[in-house]
């Protein structure tokens, strides 16, 4: 009873969110606490300071790209600290730098996250250099202090992750491992009785996205780790095998064999449907195990039972052919419950295949693939005339940069307006808000102030009982991680240990807990104000703008998967690594449409354009992948191509040309063409292989889904797009 709770305790302590929250606590406190051994804590301050700007690039990566993020931030933020301690005096000036420094860092953006990071990490320099005034004399010290202490977070760094390079790669890969048992666990959910359909739909495809993301960021830290990639090492060669794996099984996990509503109107009296969401369920199991080893460094061990349950589904499943005498159940609907049924027991072998790889002696033997790793990521070049040819506004990143510089500029006059002695918050606030998306402002808008007033009340609830100078600092270190920890996670509870630990931290420093804490949350109903406001007026990104080219971008994945699939059955060689970067696009484009359509719900009302049909497009593309991957499988499993092609191709090719009508469609409204047949196998009484008739009935279901798309296609046709 307690072991789900005892285990994801387990889980979060071994996480990479913990790990980096220990790693950012240590390399900031460990300056200010031994300087003020010695009577120079405000020197000890600002040492923190500069490690705290550098850890914001310290996102999870490979290690190259963060060493390399950290040292450019360094240098930045040592130029910027000096140059905005010797101009701050002069208002104006920083009137102007200010919103300057906002747009030019802002178009970071357009070089991928970590760039991102970069200019974040700038700007909270100087938002946190502008009110720190001191004698010109100074500045170069409290410069040299900024360098000092980002340079010692930098080699911190790299020191914790030399002394077990493997370990983030483990956690990460534990991490997606999770997503795909738990993206399982809503597949069993269908089998369920009165399952709401599309509600669970709904949370597959969001949790598609969060599997997408959770694989992208394995894949960024694989393929671009050069002792990985060469296979140096056991440990490399074992993890990458590991991940391919589970890719391979994420696919099996995606096949669709039935129409659920079906299977329900038919076997939910016999029971067979809740032993399959059973059986589902426990496999998901299995994969929390394997999760778990991973991160703990165990050896997962496979449950006996769960061979002898699928074995038990077969007997269930011969009994009801057996019985089925009155014609009481569909002979298509039982084909189904077997197609179903082998689709699981394959699962459950390569749960069974991946669990074998933990074992030490197997491991040492592991084999390595040819993977042709350059395919399978992106990089990202710096290349100036990018930010350039995005100096307009049809750019996004370019509107957003403006709004940013805008919102600054206004935070920083009204800041020195009011009477606040760290009206800086305002700023900060702003900064850390503001989103290219007005979804994505909106939900950290509300994140911000929940977490804040919370906190707020927290702290001076603490404050208010505790005076014992060791248990404040024991509440302020454990704040201090889990604020750390959480900051990718979850930013409500980031926040929310934050402000206690900001207000315990003033109390430290002899200021006044309650003048500080209303402070703080007055400044930040100002900035969040502020941000909503400038998100919502200033030349807004909304969601829809960006429908057309996601729509399409997944139309042309589905159809360049259904292709290479294809291949697999009419050609003796094949390109596997084509195959499979087909297959990755499918998931990168369909996560990107459903995260788009997700984020449209937080948009106003007025701005929520197509939302039904953009709910049919989203589920028909799901499907389409579905039975795609349902079509990869059959092949894979049965290790067979087709002699005689020509009854399959004019099914295939109307198929391709569905899917390209579509596109067609949203590209070029007036396409003038408004009905396209379906075309269905010709009955062959002398055709005996009964797998060229499942691949008919496969391939007859993917063109019906792709003749669903283009007809939704149609009705988009007459709305707007932008």
């Amino acid at each position: 009873m307690f072991n789900k709770p005892i285990r994801s305790i387990q889980d979060f302590l071994l996480s990479t969110y913990f790990v980096d929250g220990l790693r950012i606590t240590f390399g900031v406190l460990c300056p200010s606490l031994i300087l003020a051994q010695f009577g120079l804590l405000k020197l000890g301050l600002t040492l923190s300071l500069g490690a705290l700007c550098v850890s914001v690039v310290d996102s999870p990566g490979p290690i190259v790209h963060r060493r390399n993020a950290m040292i450019i931030t360094t240098g930045l933020i040592f130029i910027l600290s000096f140059f905005v301690g010797l101009t701050n005096r002069n208002l104006y000036f920083i009137g102007v730098l200010l919103p300057l420094g906002s747009f030019i860092f802002s178009m970071f953006s357009l070089y991928g996250t970590r760039a991102a990071s970069i200019g974040t990490a700038s700007l909270l320099v100087i938002v946190l250099s502008v009110d720190d005034i001191r004698p010109w004399q100074e500045v170069s010290l409290y410069a040299g202090l900024i360098l000092a202490g980002s340079t010692w977070y930098t080699i911190l760094s790299y020191f914790v992750y030399r002394i077990r390079p493997y370990r983030i790669v483990q956690q990460t890969l534990s991490e997606s491992i999770y997503e795909v048992a738990t993206f399982l666990r809503a597949k069993a959910n269908f089998y369920h009785q009165n399952i709401d359909y599309d509600k669970n739909y709904a949370s597959l495809l969001q949790l598609q996205v969060q599997v997408h993301e959770k694989q992208d960021a394995v894949r960024e830290l694989l393929f671009k780790t050069r002792e990985i990639v060469r296979d140096s090492t056991p440990e490399g060669r074992f993890l990458l095998i590991v991940f391919v794996d589970m890719v391979d099984l994420f696919e099996q996990v995606m096949s669709t064999y039935y129409n659920y509503n079906k299977l329900h109107e038919q076997f939910d009296s016999s029971g067979i449907l809740t032993h399959y969401e059973k059986v589902i369920n426990k496999i998901a199991n299995e994969l929390d195990n394997l999760a778990f080893a991973l991160k703990t460094g165990g050896t997962p061990l496979l449950s006996g039972h769960l061979m002898k349950e699928v074995t038990r589904l077969k007997t269930e499943i011969a009994k009801l052919e057996v019985n089925n005498t009155a014609g009481t159940y569909n002979t298509l609907s039982i084909v189904a419950l077997k197609n179903i049924e082998v689709n699981i027991e394959n699962i459950l072998i390569r749960v069974k295949t991946i669990n074998g790889y933990f074992n030490e002696k197997e491991k040492i033997n592991l084999k390595s693939r040819n993977i042709d790793t350059e395919k399978f990521i992106t990089r990202q070049t710096i290349d100036f005339k990018l930010m350039l040819e995005n100096l307009t506004f049809k750019s996004s990143a370019f509107r957003h940069a403006v709004r940013v510089a805008i919102v600054m500029l206004l935070g920083f006059i009204i800041s020195k307006v009011l009477p606040f002695s760290h009206s800086y918050w305002i700023l900060l606030t702003i900064l850390v808000i503001m989103k290219p998306g007005f979804s994505l402002t909106k939900q950290r808008n509300y994140q911000r102030i929940i977490g804040t007033i919370i906190g707020a009340g927290i702290g001076l609830t603490v404050l208010t009982f505790v005076h014992d100078k060791n248990a404040l600092f024991i509440i302020l270190l454990v704040c201090m991680v889990l604020s750390y920890s959480f900051q990718r996670k979850n930013y409500v509870v980031s926040v929310l240990f934050m402000t206690p630990y900001i207000l315990v931290l003033f109390n430290f420093l002899g200021m006044g807990s309650f003048s500080v804490a209303s402070e703080r949350i007055i400044d930040t109903l100002i900035g969040s104000g502020l941000a909503f406001l400038g998100s919502y007026i200033l030349f807004p990104n909304w969601e829809h703008e960006k429908l057309k080219d996601a729509m399409i971008s997944t139309l042309k994945a589905n159809v360049n998967y259904f292709e290479q699939v294809t291949i697999l059955y009419f050609e003796k060689t094949q390109n596997l690594t084509t195959y499979k970067v087909a297959r990755k696009e499918v998931y990168v484009t369909s996560a990107n449409l459903a995260s788009l359509f997700q984020r449209m719900f937080s948009e106003p009302k007025s701005k929520q354009i197509m939302m039904k049909e953009m709910q049919q497009f989203t589920a028909l593309n799901h499907l389409l992948s579905s039975y795609i991957a349902t079509l990869s499988l059959y092949n894979k499993e049965h290790s067979f191509s087709l002699k005689n092609t020509d009854e399959l191709k004019p099914l295939i090719n109307n198929t391709i040309y569905l899917i390209n009508l579509s596109t067609e469609n949203l590209n070029n409204p007036a396409s003038g063409i408004s009905n396209v047949p379906l075309i269905k196998m010709k009955t062959d009484e002398n055709r005996e292989k009964e797998d060229l008739i499942v691949i008919s009935e496969l391939v007859e279901l993917i063109q019906k889904v792709a003749y669903d798309i283009y007809k939704i296609t149609e009705k988009i046709n007459f709305k707007t797009l932008h």
